[in-house]
C-alpha cells in the first residue's frame, strides 16, 4: 500500500468513526487533540465523542435508575471505562477519552499488531543490536544476546513478565522499531483508536506517548479474537530457559492484599513513572463478559489499580442488563460486511484448550479423562457487520471464542 493511499484510508476511517457517532448521538465527533506534552491534573473539557457524546464529556458518566447498584464511592482513578465484551455497550465510563500515557498496556496494541505475523514455534537468535534501544528501568524478561528463543518463548515474556527486551526483538523481527510504531499506529487507526498516539511500541514513557481508557478497552477487545493472544494473557506461570516466570497481572496471579478475582481471563497491566498504574482486564461470570480498564488511581495504596478494577468489575456484573449504556465500543472501521443470518447469534460452543508446553493448563474447568488440561470456555460465535449509509452498525455481540480462565495451582 502506497503512502497516499494510507493516507486515504486513515482520512476514510477518521470520517467513519465521525459518521458512527453522529448516527448513534447526533452531534458530530469531535476530533482528539494534539497530544499532550506531559500528564495533566484535569481531563479536557473537550475529548473525542466516538462511541457516543456521553463518552466525550468530563466526569463520570452512568445512568442509575432502580434496581442499579450504585457506583463504588471510593474510586480514584484518572479515568476509566466497563463495558461489555460481547455487545460493545458502555455501561459506566469516567473520562473515558481522556489522553493519557498508557505504559505498558499499549502492549496490547502492539501484540494485536504484531503476534499474527510470525507462527509461535519460529526461532530467532537475538543480536546486540535487537536490543538496542530498551529505555533504562525497564521491566526485562531476561533476553541474552547470541541465545535462540522461539516466537512463543518472546510472547511469554511480553505478557507474563512485561518485559520489553522481548518487545524490541519482537520489533527487530518485525523490520526494526520505526517500522513496528508505523505498523501499530495504522492498526489502531484500523481500530478506530483515535485517541492513540504511539512513540515506543513497549509503553515506556515517551513524550507525546498517550492513549486512553476506550481505545485500550478496544486494543483488548480486538486481541482477544485471537486465540494465542487469549492464551498468552490468560497463563499465569511458564517456563522461560532455565527460569519459571509468573504474570504480573495480580487480578490473575494473585498477591497478598489482591486475591485472584473470580473468571477472570487476562488481559494487561501497566506501571511507568509518568503513567502511574495501568490495567485492562478481561472476565466472565454467569455468562457475561466485560472488559474494565483503569488509568493512573490517585490512591497510594499497594496494587490500588487492582483493587479498583476489582471493584469495577463487582458493580459491572451486578449493573448489567439492568442499566442503560451510556455509549458503545465500535466495531473496527475495516472490518468486512458480512451476510445477516436470520435469528440470534451463534449459540456458544466448547473448544479443548492446552496451555501448551512450560505454561499451566486451563483451571476451573472440568478436565477430560486423562488429560489435566480441562475444557476452555467459548462465549459466542459469528461476528456480523454490516456497512450501510457510510456508517459501520455492529451486531449486537462481538464473540470471544474458547475464551479460557487460567488460575494458580493451590
Amino acid at each position: 500500500m502506497s503512502a497516499a493511499e494510507r493516507t486515504v484510508r486513515r482520512c476514510l476511517l477518521v470520517a467513519s468513526a465521525a459518521l458512527l457517532s453522529l448516527s448513534a448521538t447526533g452531534p458530530a465527533a469531535l476530533a482528539a487533540p494534539a497530544p499532550p506534552a506531559g500528564p495533566t491534573t484535569a481531563p479536557p473539557a473537550l475529548m473525542s465523542q466516538v462511541g457516543g457524546a456521553r463518552l466525550g464529556r468530563p466526569g463520570t458518566q452512568v445512568d442509575l435508575a432502580p434496581g442499579v447498584p450504585v457506583l463504588p464511592k471510593d474510586l480514584t482513578a484518572r479515568s476509566w471505562i466497563v463495558s461489555d465484551a460481547e455487545s460493545g455497550q458502555v455501561l459506566a465510563a469516567h473520562n473515558a477519552h481522556w489522553r493519557l500515557p498508557p505504559a505498558s498496556t499499549l502492549k496490547m496494541l502492539f501484540a494485536d499488531t504484531v503476534l499474527p505475523k510470525f507462527p509461535a514455534t519460529t526461532e530467532h537468535t537475538v543480536a546486540a543490536s535487537d536490543l538496542a534501544g530498551v529505555g533504562a528501568g525497564s521491566s526485562l524478561v531476561g533476553i541474552r544476546t547470541g541465545r535462540a528463543y522461539t516466537v512463543r518463548d518472546l510472547w511469554l515474556g511480553v505478557f507474563l513478565r512485561s518485559g520489553n527486551d522481548a518487545v524490541h526483538v519482537l520489533s527487530a523481527m518485525n523490520h526494526g522499531v520505526a517500522r513496528t510504531v508505523r505498523d501499530m499506529q495504522e492498526h489502531a487507526a484500523d481500530l478506530q483508536a483515535l485517541d492513540t498516539h504511539v512513540v515506543s511500541p513497549d509503553g515506556y514513557d515517551m513524550p507525546g506517548q498517550v492513549s486512553s481508557a476506550y481505545d485500550l478497552t478496544l486494543f483488548a477487545r480486538s486481541g482477544l479474537q485471537k486465540k494465542d493472544f487469549r492464551d498468552y494473557c490468560s497463563t499465569v506461570r511458564a517456563r522461560f530457559g532455565p527460569s519459571e516466570i509468573r504474570n504480573t497481572n495480580r487480578l490473575l496471579s494473585g498477591d497478598t492484599d489482591v486475591p485472584v478475582y473470580r473468571g477472570i481471563a487476562g488481559v494487561k497491566n501497566g506501571n511507568t513513572t509518568r503513567a502511574g498504574a495501568t490495567f485492562t482486564g478481561v472476565a466472565e461470570r454467569g455468562g457475561k463478559v466485560l472488559l474494565v480498564t483503569v488509568m493512573h488511581p490517585d490512591g497510594r495504596g499497594h496494587n490500588e489499580v487492582y483493587k479498583e478494577a476489582a471493584k469495577l468489575f463487582d458493580w459491572g456484573f451486578q449493573a448489567d442488563g439492568k442499566v442503560q449504556p451510556v455509549g458503545r465500543l465500535v466495531p473496527p472501521g475495516t472490518a468486512a460486511p458480512a451476510t445477516a443470518r436470520p435469528g440470534p447469534t451463534a449459540s456458544a460452543r466448547q473448544v479443548p484448550v492446552t496451555g501448551g508446553t512450560g505454561s499451566e493448563p486451563v483451571a476451573g474447568a472440568p478436565a477430560g479423562p486423562g488429560s489435566g488440561a480441562g475444557t476452555a470456555l467459548a462465549v459466542a460465535a459469528g461476528l456480523l457487520v454490516l456497512l450501510g449509509g457510510g456508517a459501520f452498525l455492529v451486531n449486537r455481540r462481538w464473540p470471544l471464542p474458547d475464551l479460557v480462565r487460567r488460575r494458580p495451582r493451590p
